[in-house]
């Protein structure tokens, strides 16, 4: 399960992940942010907040994830990556390589420096 918030006058969706990754969840988190990106060409970024990564409900929920990232990384400017995971750390020296974006990592208690960053297009 995830929560979001797409905030329209800044152009950042921020997602939070409060259980296994599923499905469902993406097809939620892509029908906001094709919504914003239809009207305003790409959002200005995406801040995914979790203390630790939650992993994913099944096989699908990780084939769906998949599938939004590949969908949408043209269309985002920056990802900020809020967590304590070191995983999380791994992986944004990874996206680094494969995707537009750019992403930059913020311990959990960073919300705010994380905002900040995305907000400074």
């Amino acid at each position: 399960m995830i929560q979001h918030e797409m905030h329209h006058d800044k152009g950042i969706l921020i997602v939070k992940p409060l259980g296994p990754l599923a499905t469902e969840d993406f097809a939620v988190i892509a029908r906001d942010a094709d919504g914003y990106i239809e009207s305003h060409g790409a959002l200005n970024g995406l801040m995914i907040c979790s203390e630790k990564f939650p992993g994913w409900k099944n096989m699908q929920g990780l084939w769906s994830h998949l599938k939004f990232v590949r969908d949408h990384h043209k269309k985002i400017k920056k990802v900020a990556f809020v967590s304590n995971s070191k995983i999380s750390e791994l992986v944004i020296n990874l996206v680094k390589f494969f995707v537009n974006p750019e992403a930059k990592y913020f311990k959990y208690n960073q919300e705010g420096s994380a905002m900040n960053w995305i907000g400074a297009s």
